[in-house]
């Protein structure tokens, strides 16, 4: 959970270092896919696979990391992002119900609602007047993972491997060739990338797209669950101090506030079956 928080503030860093998001993504997913590449099969999974696999390839590694950037990016405090990247479970919630047909209890819907107050309590936070475009990218983030986790569930079978692999190809690929439509100049900005951003880049491709899953993948083996995911609620903890710790940013009480109602409302959802 402490490599999942370091996520924000070190693709922060990494943006202020002037990486464009958008190329960033892209190389983030592009390394993921290199470090992979010995380890993969190349074996091509049965017809039923190919269009979950395909979807979310493309909502897991193009849009939620494309969006984490931008969210980043236009985002002068980071605190809040952290905290919005929590709206994945009720997403994830209400995207089973939709296409899935699972059934919403009165206990959810009420937790759903109360993480969604917790966002708008921070909305409303004076020191992001200027961010509100950034919490937008955020709240899509979001989005992207419920529905990437909700894809996830019939992809039980294959290979994690199989999977990083799908998500670095669908990723990189796509995000390249968007950031050289929208970004331009890439092989130039690729060039103008410096050591300590290489580095940077390298650390979320490794220790957080790579370890941190797969020490996740490995306590499945002997956990439920339902016993790891109480620990999800320290990953925002962690973000929260490191982005203290790299950029001083102090909470303000209503951040504090918002951020204890999502978080609580989070933690209770997956307690309730």
């Amino acid at each position: 959970m402490a490599a999942h928080g370091s996520a924000f503030p070190v693709a922060k860093l990494a943006l202020n270092n002037s990486v464009p998001p958008i190329l960033m993504a892209s190389l983030r997913m592009g390394l993921v896919l290199i470090i992979l590449i010995p380890f993969w099969r190349f074996k091509i999974p049965e017809k039923k696979y190919i269009s979950p696999l395909i979807i979310f390839s493309i909502s897991m590694g193009v849009f939620v990391y494309v969006f984490m950037n931008l969210s980043l990016y236009y985002s002068t405090i980071i605190s809040p992002i952290i905290v919005g990247s929590q709206l994945a479970i009720p997403f994830g919630i209400l995207a089973s119900a939709l296409m899935l047909g699972e059934n919403i209890n009165k206990k959810k819907w009420f937790l759903i609602f109360t993480a969604f107050v917790g966002i708008l309590i921070i909305f409303y936070d004076p020191q992001l007047r200027d961010n509100f475009l950034g919490l937008l990218f955020a709240g899509l983030m979001a989005l992207f993972f419920g529905l990437a986790q909700v894809y996830s569930r019939q992809l039980k079978s294959l290979d994690t491997s199989l999977l990083n692999a799908s998500v670095g190809i669908f990723g990189f690929t796509i995000l390249l060739i968007t950031s050289y439509f929208i970004e331009g100049n890439t092989l130039l900005n690729i060039k103008n990338i410096n050591l300590g951003s290489w580095i940077l880049i390298l650390y979320q491709a490794i220790i957080v797209s790579l370890c941190a899953h797969l020490l996740m993948f490995y306590l499945y083996k002997f956990y439920t669950v339902g016993q790891i995911f109480p620990f999800y609620s320290l990953f925002p903890i962690f973000g929260i101090i490191l982005t203290f710790l790299i950029f001083g940013e102090v909470p303000t009480i209503l951040f504090i506030l918002g951020g204890i109602i999502v978080i609580t409302s989070v933690i209770l959802l997956h307690k309730i079956k």
